[in-house]
């Protein structure tokens, strides 16, 4: 049992290092390149580089995020035999 509980802790930790990792990028992709993209005075793709952050750019990292956090996850709980069965 001891064992059993030793790869649980080890699972979350791991679980939660990449949650933090992944919420502080998001943390900085939310509030810190948009607040400061406004500074930026240039078109991008034919509209200021600061708009384009905001309504596109911010969108793409957020895609990416949860992709890579469920690609992430599902080879964590392979790895320690908890994967649903398909």
């Amino acid at each position: 049992m001891q064992q059993l509980s030793e790869r649980h802790h080890e699972y979350w930790r791991k679980n939660l290092r990449i949650t933090g990792i992944l919420l502080a990028i998001w943390f900085i992709v939310t509030y810190g390149v948009g607040y400061f993209a406004r500074d930026l005075q240039f078109n991008f793709f034919g509209w200021p580089f600061s708009f384009w952050v905001g309504a596109q750019g911010a969108l793409i990292v957020y895609v990416l995020i949860i992709w890579f956090y469920a690609r992430y996850m599902n080879k964590l709980d392979q790895e320690h035999g908890v994967a649903e069965e398909e």
